[in-house]
C-alpha cells in the first residue's frame, strides 16, 4: 500500500500513470468521503466557493490525467487557506 506522499510525488510527476484507487485514497485523504460515489463518478466536497467539488471518475482501472492534475490544483489551493 502505497503511502500518501508517495502517490502525490507520482501525480506531480507523471499524471498518466495514476491508479485510480491511488487517486482516491488521495481525495479521501484531503477532502474526506465522497458526497457520491455510486456509478461511474466521485464526487467530493471542498470549502470554497466557486466550484465547490472535486469529481473523478476511473478510466480502465486508471485515473484520467485531466482529473489528476484538477486534484493537485485542489490540494494546493486547500493547504494555501
Amino acid at each position: 500500500m502505497a503511502s500518501i506522499l508517495k502517490i502525490l510525488a507520482s501525480m506531480e510527476n507523471n499524471p498518466n500513470g495514476i491508479r485510480f484507487s491511488d487517486l482516491c485514497k488521495v481525495c479521501d485523504r484531503y477532502f474526506g468521503e465522497p458526497r457520491q460515489s455510486g456509478g461511474s463518478h466521485r464526487f467530493y466536497r471542498t470549502p470554497w466557493d466557486g466550484e465547490p467539488y472535486v469529481n473523478i471518475q476511473s478510466k480502465k482501472g486508471m485515473a484520467k490525467p485531466y482529473q489528476v492534475k484538477q486534484v493537485l490544483a485542489a490540494i494546493k489551493k486547500l493547504e494555501a487557506m
